[in-house]
């Protein structure tokens, strides 16, 4: 027996896997979709979504991937997970998930190809669109200003694609780096952490899709939660899913408030956490990874995987 069986549940309600079928859709995801989708359908060129670290940046940009009819849209999520991108790079990448077929390594060739895949999408009746998660990882004046380059491609009356940016605050700076391209959102939303009421919210929801036949926290224990984790979903997944594990160890048919404060003190949260900005990242010297299948994530192993052959003695 685990704590599954333990409390009736399916699958775990609460695993940090970007799972779609676990998606909450509260109040300010449900603004935040709207307004990207709109940005996206009206072809308004870049938009933005930051938001603190655990917010569900992520969850929402898998989602908007999902949503977006296939006979409609050319869409394609890209995941930055170094900050050693170069431009050259990330424009092969951006031409590879789009469809165009063996990008050239000359720069202008290869926009040329990229504005002819454009115009042949749009003559197709579709709208083109490149989701970039992690954005904030991307702070080089160069590359701002080859996203300035891809939103300038267009036909008459008519941008070719959308460009929506997920990430930490840190964007905003980014941007920065190329006023001209600071100038052209066209859309910008910031994702906030959960109140008490959506904190709740969320937890029913994921253990009701786990397929829980009750609410194994106490009223005091759900306030507990909120206070720990500053309604952060990431961290509320991480304090229930230990909490359940704790109280399945202790055989206790309920988790209650003291349970989730020790739990939070074993995980030294003290209801501050997710409001604390992330420590900046250092450039991997590693070559980036290989473009991901058309329209679908980077698979984040494949640089899991290279890393741990470099760390193996020789």
């Amino acid at each position: 027996m685990n704590y599954l069986d333990y409390y009736e549940l399916n699958q775990e309600p609460f695993s940090n896997a970007p799972v779609s079928r676990f998606y909450f859709n509260s109040p300010q995801h449900s603004q935040a979709l709207v307004r990207l989708t709109h940005l996206c359908s009206q072809m308004k060129g870049l938009g933005i979504l930051v938001g603190d670290i655990g917010a569900g940046k992520t969850t929402l940009a898998r989602r908007l991937l999902d949503s977006l009819p296939e006979n409609e849209y050319e869409a394609a999520l890209l995941v930055i997970i170094h900050s050693g991108v170069t431009a050259s790079w990330l424009l092969k990448r951006v031409a590879l998930q789009l469809g165009v077929e063996s990008p050239s390594e000359d720069k202008l060739t290869l926009l040329g190809q990229l504005y002819q895949r454009l115009v042949r999408i749009h003559e197709a009746g579709k709208k083109a669109v490149v989701l970039i998660d992690e954005a904030q990882m991307l702070a080089s004046r160069e590359i701002m200003e080859e996203f300035r380059g891809l939103l300038n491609l267009e036909v008459p009356e008519r941008k070719l694609l959308n460009l929506i940016f997920f990430g930490l605050p840190d964007i905003e700076q980014n941007l920065q780096l190329d006023p001209p391209l600071a100038q052209r959102v066209a859309m910008k939303y910031r994702l906030e952490h959960l109140n008490a009421d959506s904190t709740e919210a969320y937890m029913k929801h994921r253990l009701r899709l786990a397929g829980a036949a009750r609410m194994p926290f106490t009223p005091g224990a759900v306030q507990s939660v909120h206070r720990f984790s500053s309604g952060t979903p990431r961290v509320i997944n991480t304090l229930c899913d230990n909490a359940l594990f704790e109280g399945y160890v202790t055989r206790v048919p309920m988790i209650d408030e003291q349970m989730i404060e020790r739990v939070a003190r074993e995980l030294a949260l003290n209801g501050a956490a997710a409001a604390t900005p992330a420590p900046p990242r250092r450039p991997v010297s590693v070559p980036p990874p290989a473009a991901a299948e058309k329209g679908k994530p980077i698979d984040l192993g494949e640089i899991d995987r290279y890393l741990a052959g470099l760390a193996k003695p020789s």
